[in-house]
């Protein structure tokens, strides 16, 4: 099937409450601009400067997530137009966020990382420490930022069990703290899911979906 084409079958799938971000990391703007004239205009990339490059080319109308690990180094390159930074996994990270959006007078939406894989690989943040940010009250001075939601990746494993498991953890936790409100933290948005196990995860509560190669095929 073509890109227009799996888009297309995809939101036929998703509920209507599920945010559809598609993973374009790699891939050429060709297929980019497929996606972008079937409808798609929420993009995800883990590479800022391939991300930059994409954003300078393609339509202004398009919502640019960064959807990878994030050093605080390289915050500034993105800072002019990124919408959402989903890995957020320190104080440090979302201090460094606010500080480039203030230069850039916008506000960048951020979602914390919560750690639910078994794999050491996989970057985030363990449930006592994500809830120390949250309750740090520095925090309330970041005026350019705000938090809206967690986000997790869930253990690269065939086991369902193991998944399902992972997932409830990340929801569980982002009901627990939906009470906490401020000027900048509204938690609104559970991003978990991708190509392999967004059915189980949008069952288990995900409101926004990370698809890549259910879209644009195989990366190579």
């Amino acid at each position: 099937m073509s890109i227009s084409q799996n888009i297309d079958s995809l939101l036929h799938k998703i509920p209507k409450q599920v945010t559809l971000v598609a993973v374009s990391k790699t891939k050429p703007l060709v297929s980019l601009e497929e996606a972008y004239k079937a409808g798609q205009r929420i993009f995800g990339e883990n590479k800022i400067q391939e991300m930059t490059q994409k954003w300078e080319q393609l339509p202004k109308d398009i919502q640019w997530h960064m959807i990878g690990h994030v050093q605080t180094n390289k915050v500034k390159y993105m800072a002019p137009y990124v919408h959402t930074i989903h890995a957020v996994d320190s104080f440090k990270l979302l201090k460094e966020i606010n500080k480039q959006a203030q230069k850039q007078n916008t506000t960048i939406n951020c979602l914390l990382q919560l750690k639910i894989a078994s794999e050491d690989s996989k970057f985030g943040l363990e449930k006592e420490a994500l809830i120390a940010i949250l309750n740090n009250k520095e925090l309330l001075s970041f005026q350019n930022i705000k938090i809206t939601g967690l986000m997790g990746m869930a253990t690269f494993t065939n086991n369902n069990a193991q998944i399902k498991k992972e997932f409830l953890f990340l929801k569980q936790t982002f009901e627990e703290l939906k009470n906490i409100v401020t000027a900048n933290i509204i938690m609104q948005t559970l991003s978990m899911g991708m190509s392999g196990d967004y059915p189980l995860a949008i069952e288990c509560g995900s409101t926004m979906i990370r698809i890549g190669s259910a879209i644009f095929g195989e990366r190579n």
